[in-house]
């Protein structure tokens, strides 16, 4: 029987590769940023309690979920070079994708007992909901420049990100009405727990199933990965090794380093801001009544979905004609007015509007760092390694946000002062940014 071996920069391929947004955005829609985090605090009000014991001693909702997301992005960061060393000496990435796709599936389904009685195990499924997550896409993302050309991965890229925004609004609208009407799914509150809340834990293994599901057209095409030549000593400790190689490598490649230390210092903003943001409008936004909480958090995630459909395809026209980094420096300074925006919000319909323009540059800078970080990085076929540093860097920097977020709501006493202690994070990147294309000195 004939190999079928996937032909770089063919439709097909290239398809196959960005369907993985759509199958696996899903998370980052409903768990990550809309159904879980109001379910999550539902569980507290409907306890009528801010704190809970865990750990060790009492520790109150907010931080408890802000440092098992820390802890989680920490392993994330620490495992992810492990897995770069491994499928690279072995050409098998997708082996490995594999497994986090079905880890983060399957913990997405072990949601539905998520419950302040049993908080360990909870705790559990939402960690390695984290870790399945984030370690299968960045996998994915190091297959970018194994399977499209210089000139195509703007725009995949942005395809991709538009696929998984367009997918996760879909299963969001189905959980919404399940959430809304939940007689209309056969879903009756009992003694214990309200239909509500019954749809919404319903929600996250319709996640699982939708992930699992859609995932298997991107693995029937995406090639097994590339074999690295030479020894096979020491494999697991090689991904450390090879990060420090391709720290050491990009002394001689000024601009991929400038443009990574950009990409350190505002992904760290954007990405706490993804995490955050329904937690943020929870809290300080005054909604009137928990129904129209619940609905009104959901739709704002929706307008940030469906806006981001429409960046990440402006984003990528603007940059072929004005270039990747000009693009990124104007982002990031809308970014920045976003930021300031924050402070000021109240009302819903604000936080809507606020929803909206996160939405128009949300897609557009992941999309667009992304690529970017594709074109810059050195002919090679060692692309798990360099997307492997690119993946540590961005995680460490959710490491670092979250908490520095964290810190200053905390000090301060309001999440308002903590959305400014951001700007200034999207501020330094533009900074930064301008310096990616100067020439060096010999």
């Amino acid at each position: 029987m004939a190999v079928r071996i996937p032909i770089k920069g063919s439709k097909k391929l290239l398809n196959a590769w960005a369907f993985y947004d759509w199958a696996n955005s899903v998370y980052s829609l409903v768990i990550a940023s809309a159904v879980f985090p109001i379910f999550y605090g539902a569980l507290f009000r409907a306890a009528e309690i801010e704190k809970i014991e865990v750990f060790g001693g009492e520790i109150a909702r907010a931080p408890l979920i802000s440092y098992v997301t820390s802890s989680a992005f920490l392993f994330i960061a620490l495992i992810t070079p492990l897995i770069s060393g491994i499928a690279d000496y072995l050409g098998n990435k997708k082996v490995f994708m594999q497994f986090f796709c079905y880890l983060g599936a399957v913990s997405c389904i072990g949601l539905y007992w998520f419950s302040l009685e049993s908080i360990y195990l909870g705790l559990t499924f939402y960690f390695f909901g984290l870790v399945g997550f984030w370690v299968s896409f960045a996998i994915s993302n190091s297959y970018l420049p194994d399977i499209a050309f210089p000139e195509q991965q703007d725009r995949i890229s942005a395809k991709g990100y538009s696929m998984g925004y367009l997918g996760s609004v879909l299963l969001l609208v189905f959980n919404l009405l399940m959430v809304m009407y939940p007689d209309l799914f056969g879903i009756a509150a009992d003694e214990t727990e309200g239909a509500e809340m019954k749809a919404m834990k319903l929600s996250f293994v319709s996640v699982g199933i939708w992930w699992i599901l859609f995932s298997q057209y991107t693995f029937f095409h995406l090639p097994k990965g590339n074999r690295r030549d030479g020894e096979r000593h020491h494999v697991i400790l090689n991904g450390f090794r090879e990060l420090k190689g391709v720290w050491k490598q990009m002394g001689q490649e000024t601009r991929l380093k400038r443009y990574l230390i950009a990409f350190f210092i505002y992904s760290m903003a954007v990405q706490t801001v993804m995490l955050i943001a329904t937690y943020f409008g929870e809290e300080e936004i005054q909604w009137g009544s928990d129904n129209q909480r619940t609905l009104g958090l959901i739709a704002s995630i929706l307008v940030i979905q469906l806006v981001a459909i429409l960046g990440a395809t402006l984003t990528a026209r603007a940059s072929e004609a004005f270039g990747n980094i000009r693009s990124l420096i104007v982002i990031n300074i809308l970014w920045i007015g976003i930021c300031i925006y924050a402070y000021f919000l109240v009302t819903p319909m604000e936080f809507y509007i606020a929803a909206a323009f996160v939405g128009l540059v949300m897609g557009g800078i992941q999309a667009l760092s992304r690529s970017t970080y594709s074109k810059f990085i050195p002919n090679t076929i060692d692309t798990t390694s360099f997307f492997s540093f690119y993946d540590v860097s961005e995680k460490i920097g959710i490491v670092i946000g979250t908490f520095l977020y964290g810190l200053v709501a905390q000090m301060t006493g309001s999440m308002r002062n903590a959305a400014i202690f951001l700007g200034i994070f999207f501020l330094l990147g533009a900074i930064l940014l301008t310096r990616v294309d100067k020439k060096t000195r010999n």
